[in-house]
Parts: C-alpha cells; structure tokens; sequence
C-alpha cells in the first residue's frame, strides 16, 4: 500500500475534445433553458404568456414549433459531438455555434431587465465561444512514416534476456 502525498501535485488527464463539446453543449443547454425558466418571474411575461404573446410574437404552432428547433439543435450537439466522425463533429459544432451567436445576442433586443439577460447572454456567448475555440483548435493526428518493410521498433516483441550465470552452480561437500 502507497502512501498518498497530500502536497504532491495532481495528474491532470487531458479532456478528449468530444468531451469537452459535449460538456459544453450540455452547460449552455442549463443556461439557455434556465434563463427562459427564470424569466418567468419577470413581471408581466406570464400574463402576457396568458394572452397568447412572448415578446413580439403571438404563441401559435409556428411559434412554438421554431422555440422546439432552436432548443432540439444544442440538445443535439451534445450527442452528435460525441458521435460524429471527427471532422464531421468539428464541422458541426464550427457551424451551429457560429449561427448561434446571434440567435444568442437577439436575447438582447428589447429587454426589460438588461442585468438578467445581459448575464446570461454573456455566459452563453462564453461557452460558444469556448466551442469555437475547442472545435478550431481540434488536434490533428501525424501521418503515419512510410514503411521501409521493416516492421516499427515498438512492433518488435521484448527477446527474453540471456543467462546471466553461465557455469553451472557448484556442489557443496
């Protein structure tokens, strides 16, 4: 058993990139969604949510089908970061966090109580931008030396060592 060295600097794991997308997808979600929840303690919003308006906009099927894609889009970054084929995933996340900037500034326009929003506008922009820089920034892999035939030195199997006591031991009379 090993004793642990509370002083001793910890081992810091690089994040894989996917991970970090997903993680920061999944942050931006809470905010997106935790921003419009607690919007409902503004005054006015949920009476003018009872007659049939969220800001300018009359509540009706294409309303609500348009809020459903601007949430489901984010919502889906977090899987397809995870699972697309990287450059696919880096191009993904390169395009929907770019074309969310503004959809995200638009928060702005109009509000009443610019702390709130500005906060959570800028929070949001944050993490976009943290997209942008982890998807640009997406490590590349090296290609591969061209082969000679020979096969790589880590390929090579260990060879057992030699005998290091070569004569026989001796008897004891």
């Amino acid at each position: 058993m090993s004793a642990t060295n509370p002083t001793a600097p910890l081992h810091d794991e690089p994040v894989p990139v996917r991970a970090s997308l997903a993680a920061t997808w999944t942050a931006f979600m809470f905010l997106y969604a935790y921003v419009d929840i607690l919007n409902f303690f503004t005054p006015g919003v949920v009476e003018d949510i009872l007659d049939g308006r969220v800001f300018e906009f009359d509540l009706s099927q294409t309303f609500s089908a348009a809020a459903l894609t601007l949430v489901a889009i984010p919502i889906l970054m977090i899987v397809l970061s995870m699972t697309l084929p990287a450059r696919a995933s880096r191009t993904a996340n390169l395009v929907v966090a770019s074309l969310y900037v503004p959809v995200t500034a638009f928060n702005l326009v109009g509000a009443d109580w610019l702390f709130f929003y500005g906060l959570g506008v800028v929070l949001e922009l944050a993490l976009l931008a943290l997209v942008l820089r982890c998807a640009w920034t997406w490590p590349r892999t090296t290609p591969a030396p061209a082969t000679t035939g020979a096969p790589h030195p880590h390929m090579l199997r260990p060879q057992p060592a030699a005998a290091t006591n070569p004569s026989p031991p001796e008897a004891h009379e």
